[in-house]
């Protein structure tokens, strides 16, 4: 099912001219707002690029589908930008695995953990990263199965002439958020080309119109090759040095069409080149497509997973379609326009909104659960992380299109099975769900993953957030048995200390720096735990059912959030941790084995992400200013800026919630695409990075996050994630909130909203 998005009708009420003669002093009604232009708040946002940015090539999609483009429209050049910038034609269901000539299981891949009062329990733990010489089994089971790219679509000449990058000038390419058209002008040797990009939104297929005189002078049109698989994958999988290990099959040809079956090892797909030009193949993994004559081509790639015989429309169509689809996806849901703002940042940050939820809508809005660079390029093998879930997509809930959220959610309802088996392994009940992972529901082995347990939680807040945003009954039947088997995991694990339950061990917290067999009871988690739980009984209400005792008694004894000197404590197991991170050393930097200020300070969700019951907002105030005064904040993550504006926000702190969305720090730096990069600290990177090799050697550029950095990715789509549910916190309230707009500042602030929920 693609994305449908529920029609918003907006109405005005007016009192009957009789009631109003009756009134002998009739009080003036109050002028309803304007609605917001949406049109102008979208398009004034429209990205236009007048030259090569090597970090953000532009991205079409329709959610399953995401192609890259560059300066060109299509991926004609992909030697021109980073190589954390792969030119990919990438699908949700595009899955491949390596063979497995020794039948590594997922057996291979696990080793005995104890836990208290259960015994040895199997965990995916990688104790190191130099085990994996020694069981080569922890090698495949991570990197398989993975996604891959579909092809490469880019500029030729008929004659199979490449396109010298020395002769494109005067570029211009505008993305319209409106109609989600991509238009790239430039002259090439002196003479004009336009190229109009499509993704088609119902159908996996790019669609490209071109226009010059080259068309008919010197048959310019597309090249379509089908790469294979690269055995590094990350962060590109694209390779064309062993056609060998793919296959491709004329199945059947027509004037206006060739249908070709693809194979890689055991993925098998179909793709049809449809247009009105003449269809070549050129090499056993490359096709041409160029005009019967005049200066205009209109061409179609399609991708097929199932081999249907859904007829490929005929281009107008598709580009109808498009375009309604996109006014749809804008004139729907919700909306947040800070125009009329005298705040200098109010229109940067309606950018990065607009462009988020573009970028959501590609990226976060699949038949899956996205993965931290989506469809754009490859990290972790392309598995998605679970407990990424809610910042890429749950916002979509709040603002008015939950019906995009529901998209993932049969995912959690498919691996239920898989899920029960998991934590039946564990010796608990209900139902156990990975971190890393891929479509068939398997953990993989790392050295994290398998403690990571704040996931667990997610398909309970996830189906909630779609039950605020739609009330409707059927809800209930359709994630009843999630929500309940999710709930019984989060009342069973818990590991029983005297009167009251422990979180832990083995754990490791969404603040990721702690030793998995030695942490207990982190604030967050704790109250996250709790919040689900209660949640689920309301579910139990709603479906008319008495409220489940076992769960009772888990809420009444999971243990408190810790706390030391009037301060939440990351995790209960570190008691001393304030006192280390305030020494000199840690606030210095001079320590890193020994300070733990640093990564997620996931202990502000519990009042920021969720409002913890238990929280002492005076006391979440002092630790949230004692985390201003000594974290190191050069290691936050694109996620952590929105995260603690929204606990800024709830603690009514609005001056410091708009900061905190712009903390100029490198994982929060937003580029002209929206996108935010994924940098680390590395104190071996350099001054000079190297950005291409060829003939003439390796050139270098200038690290544009500076020495002692080191960029992982050009994108991480849960900072775009995150900053929408923030945003929509700020404006649209919470659960307990007042007043409009609670979230921003009185002062240089004009915040107008539409259609979105109050959070929970």
């Amino acid at each position: 099912m693609r994305l449908r998005w529920a029609l918003v009708v907006f109405t005005l009420l007016v009192a009957p001219a009789a009631a109003c003669a009756q009134v002998a002093q009739p009080v003036p009604a109050a002028i309803p707002a304007a609605p917001i232009d949406r049109h102008a708040l979208v398009t004034r946002h429209n990205v236009v690029l007048t030259a090569i940015d090597r970090h953000a090539p532009i991205q079409l999609g329709n959610g399953d589908l995401g192609f890259t483009a560059d300066i060109t429209g299509l991926q004609t050049f992909p030697e021109q930008y980073s190589e954390l910038a792969p030119l990919m034609t990438m699908a949700q269901w595009a899955w491949h695995s390596f063979p497995n000539p020794e039948g590594y299981t997922e057996q291979d891949g696990l080793i005995d953990v104890p836990v208290p009062g259960r015994g040895a329990q199997p965990y995916a733990w990688m104790t190191s990263w130099d085990v994996a010489e020694t069981n080569p089994a922890y090698t495949w089971l991570r990197a398989n199965p993975h996604r891959f790219s579909l092809s490469r679509i880019g500029l030729t000449f008929a004659d199979g002439r490449a396109l010298d990058f020395a002769k494109v000038a005067d570029t211009r390419q505008t993305l319209d958020l409106w109609s989600g058209t991509l238009t790239s002008r430039f002259t090439y040797d002196g003479r004009p080309v336009q190229v109009v990009t499509r993704v088609h939104p119902t159908l996996d297929m790019v669609m490209v119109e071109i226009a010059s005189p080259l068309v008919a002078s010197d048959g310019l049109g597309v090249r379509i090759r089908y790469p294979g698989v690269n055995p590094a994958i990350n962060p590109d999988t694209t390779t064309f040095d062993d056609a060998g290990a793919q296959s491709l099959t004329v199945v059947s040809r027509t004037d206006r069409e060739t249908r070709i079956r693809r194979t890689l090892d055991d993925t098998t797909y179909v793709s049809a080149i449809a247009g009105d030009g003449r269809i070549e193949q050129a090499g056993e993994t490359d096709f041409r497509v160029a005009s019967s004559g005049g200066e205009r081509l209109e061409v179609m790639v399609r991708f097929d997973p199932a081999n249907s015989n859904v007829a490929t429309p005929a281009f107008a169509d598709g580009a109808q379609a498009t375009t309604a689809h996109w006014r749809a996806f804008w004139t729907q849901g919700g909306a947040v326009d800070f125009s009329g703002s005298t705040d200098p940042r109010a229109a940067e940050l309606e950018r990065r909104v607009v462009l988020s939820q573009y970028l959501s809508a590609v990226n976060g809005a699949g038949e899956l659960p996205p993965q931290e660079e989506g469809l754009f390029s490859n990290s972790w093998y392309g598995k998605f992380h679970l407990e990424m879930h809610p910042w890429h997509s749950g916002w979509q809930a709040l603002w008015g299109r939950p019906e995009m959220l529901e998209r993932s959610l049969p995912w959690y309802l498919g691996n239920l099975d898989h899920a029960r088996a998991e934590a039946a392994r564990h010796h608990v009940q209900g139902a156990w769900w990975p971190k890393m992972v891929g479509p068939e529901g398997r953990n993989s082995p790392s050295l994290v993953s398998p403690f990571i347990m704040w996931q667990q939680p997610h398909p309970i807040l996830l189906a909630e957030l779609v039950w605020r945003a739609e009330r409707d009954p059927a809800l209930l039947d359709r994630y009843g048995e999630l929500v309940e088997a999710t709930a019984d995991l989060l009342a069973s694990w818990p590991l029983p200390d005297g009167d009251r339950l422990n979180l832990g061990t083995p754990l490791i917290p969404a603040q990721e720096n702690y030793d998995p067999l030695t942490t207990i009871n982190p604030t967050f988690e704790v109250e996250y735990f709790r919040w689900a739980l209660e949640t689920a009984q309301s579910w139990q209400q709603r479906q008319g059912k008495p409220r489940r005792a076992d769960w009772d008694q888990a809420l009444a004894r999971i243990a408190p959030p810790p706390m030391k000197d009037g301060l939440y404590l990351p995790v209960e197991s570190v008691p001393d941790f304030w006192d280390t991170a305030k020494s000199e050393a840690c606030r210095r930097h001079a320590a890193a084995a020994q300070c733990k200020n640093r990564d997620h300070p996931s202990f502000l969700m519990a009042y920021g992400f969720i409002q913890g019951e238990r929280i002492d907002p005076i006391a979440m105030r002092r630790t949230f200013e004692a985390v201003e005064a000594n974290w190191d904040v050069r290691q936050t993550w694109g996620w952590d800026f929105p995260m603690m504006a929204m606990t800024a926000a709830r603690l009514g702190e609005p001056e410091k919630a708009v900061d905190w969305l712009f903390a100029d720090l490198k994982n929060n730096q937003w580029g002209p695409t929206g996108m935010t990069p994924r940098v680390h600290l590395d104190e071996h990177a350099d001054e000079l990075v190297p950005v291409s090799a060829g003939a003439g050697g390796v050139e270098m550029a200038v690290n544009p996050d500076g020495p002692g950095y080191r960029r992982a990715a050009e994108t991480y789509f849960p900072s775009n994630g995150s900053l929408l549910m923030a945003v929509g916190l700020m404006a649209a309230g919470w659960d307990g909130s007042s007043g409009h707009a609670p979230g921003f500042p009185k002062d240089g602030w004009t915040v107008r909203v539409e259609g979105l929920a109050p959070a929970p």
